[in-house]
């Protein structure tokens, strides 16, 4: 957080002494604007940092999408979700690696997962955790009236190798099957598919990688980053507020509304954000910072205070 800060004053630095030349100068006065629109640029990269202090905020993430409630057009709904997000990272530079894939046969998936990796990925993505609903008119179905659809969003953060996660191998059972995917015949032809399922229920499942070693590895590293977590929205207190506590994934359960007819527009439903954005094709787009940046203020200010309460 140091670099940052030091940048920000130099910015105001500068501004300063632009300004101090701009009153002997006018000629100077056209060099402020640019100057100010950057010290600008760097002051909100600086007030976002500062939000992202969790223990996690600065790890790689982890993202599951499931589809809920709406049949085909939930499938359809999971897959737009994911190609957002994976346009999400792209435009921040980040990489995003698939890791496993349940496919629909006749539109989208029905439930997909893949590895974002970048500085403060998980900080970014937290904010998306929960139930997404999506209306419009259906192109699998006949007629013209409005579907619904859901789709529920976790997000967990990659434990790195400086936490250790200790897992009994005695409390695991081990499932293997034939894959699809990436990979093709080979895949399709072997049970190279890996699911982990843990004494307590979790599980992580790995089916991209042709080796079925490389799938065991990916689906042990998932399955302890959601022991981890599990463990540590205990002991913060806020596991009630994801979406997996609070039932199926359907009506009033949603974090946010994207509709697309009569109007368009996309709605945060959550109390105290307050963020409305009526250009829906650009959210899927992958636009979505508004949303991450407004999750980001509300979580900062309640834990302020929070701890002015304390």
């Amino acid at each position: 957080m140091l670099k940052p800060y030091e940048e920000l004053d130099k910015a105001k630095d500068d501004l300063l002494a632009m300004a101090e030349l701009a009153d002997e100068d006018p000629a100077f006065e056209e060099e402020i604007a640019p100057a100010l629109a950057t010290a600008e640029t760097k002051l909100a990269a600086f007030e976002l940092k500062a939000m992202m202090s969790g223990k996690q905020d600065g790890c790689n993430a982890i993202v599951r999408i499931q589809a809920g409630q709406g049949g085909t057009d939930a499938c359809d709904w999971a897959e737009r979700l994911r190609r957002m997000y994976l346009m999400w990272a792209k435009n921040k530079g980040f990489t995003a690696e698939e890791t496993d894939e349940v496919g629909n046969i006749e539109a989208g998936v029905q439930s997909c997962e893949f590895k974002i990796t970048g500085e403060y990925a998980y900080g970014y993505m937290q904010s998306e955790i929960g139930v997404h609903r999506f209306v419009r008119i259906s192109p699998f179905g006949s007629g013209d009236t409005r579907q619904t659809s859901f789709v529920g969003v976790d997000v967990m953060p990659e434990i790195d190798d400086t936490i250790e996660i200790i897992v009994n191998e005695k409390e695991l059972e081990m499932q293997t099957f034939c894959s699809g995917g990436p990979g093709g015949q080979h895949q399709n032809k072997t049970q190279s598919g890996v699911r982990l399922i843990h004494k307590s229920g979790v599980r992580g499942e790995s089916r991209t990688e042709r080796s079925q070693p490389k799938n065991y590895a990916n689906a042990l590293a998932l399955l302890k980053a959601r022991l981890y977590q599990i463990e540590e929205n205990k002991r913060l207190g806020d596991i009630v507020n994801r979406y997996d506590a609070k039932g199926e994934i359907a009506f009033g359960s949603q974090i946010r509304s994207y509709i697309m007819q009569p109007y368009t527009l996309v709605r945060d439903e959550r109390d105290g954000i307050d963020v409305k954005i009526p250009g829906v094709n650009a959210v899927l787009d992958g636009e979505v910072d508004e949303f991450m940046f407004a999750y980001l203020r509300f979580k900062a200010n309640k834990a302020s205070k929070a701890a002015q309460k304390g």
